[in-house]
């Protein structure tokens, strides 16, 4: 074998490395050129009445079952209301009600469903909403909050306490959103039989049943006032 064809596998490897790194460059700066640019700075949410965006919420509650799992599920019809001012979150006022008769079982035989909606339990037909207040909001962080208030469930109006987070939120973004947004985060705890729901509580000592703890965790986002108007924009 002569020189040349000694040579040649060796050239042809460089050539082929060569084209990759080129084709590489070429993909990178393609991928760059066609991202999206960086959304800009946008203000902060102004002070005002807020309405919950139930398209981005969910408010779901946790209960031991016979202490082998805890059974999570969800209440999927609820409204809230707002008054929020970011720079006085303290002096921000919350009212939600929820549909008793939205709860969700998936999967869960029907008997399960009727039991729980049923006189027994939340007994939603004389009892269909439930109702938070807030009363007072003492900041425990920069963000951080204790939403203190009363809730009205089964009939019985008693104290709740949520431990929530201000997530953030801005005055909005031309034509994409066009109104303030704002979102919380918020967990909490209640013990059922205090709302005479006691049907089916473990007897002390054991866990078969349904547990009377109820942990609640809530995910929400409320839109606000509109983006102003620009001056000389008719439309």
């Amino acid at each position: 074998m002569d020189k040349k064809t000694s040579t040649t596998p060796q050239l042809l490897a460089t050539i082929g490395m060569v084209l990759l790194v080129g084709l590489h460059g070429a993909t990178a700066g393609a991928a760059e050129a066609a991202a999206p640019p960086a959304m800009s700075a946008v203000a902060a949410p102004p002070a005002g009445q807020y309405q919950l965006d139930k398209s981005h919420a969910s408010l779901l509650f946790r209960v031991s079952h016979l202490g082998f799992s805890t059974y999570t599920t969800r209440f999927s019809r609820f409204d809230a209301e707002l008054t929020f001012d970011p720079s006085n979150i303290p002096a921000s006022k919350l009212t939600a009600t929820i549909d008793a008769s939205s709860l969700e079982m998936d999967q869960a035989p029907a008997i399960c469903l009727t039991i729980v909606k049923g006189p027994k339990m939340l007994d939603t037909a004389k009892f269909p909403e439930i109702v938070f207040r807030s009363e007072k909001v003492r900041m425990t962080g920069a963000k951080s909050m204790e939403i203190i208030g009363t809730l009205n469930l089964h009939g019985v109006a008693r104290p709740v306490v949520l431990s929530g987070t201000f997530n953030g939120g801005y005055a909005g973004t031309p034509k994409m959103d066009p109104q303030a947004r704002v979102g919380f985060s918020a967990h909490g705890s209640l013990k059922r039989s205090e709302f005479g729901i006691d049907f089916g509580v473990p007897a002390p000592g054991t866990t078969m049943g349904v547990g009377d703890r109820i942990d609640i965790s809530i995910e929400v986002e409320f839109t606000g006032p509109p983006l102003p108007t620009p001056a000389g924009d008719s439309h």
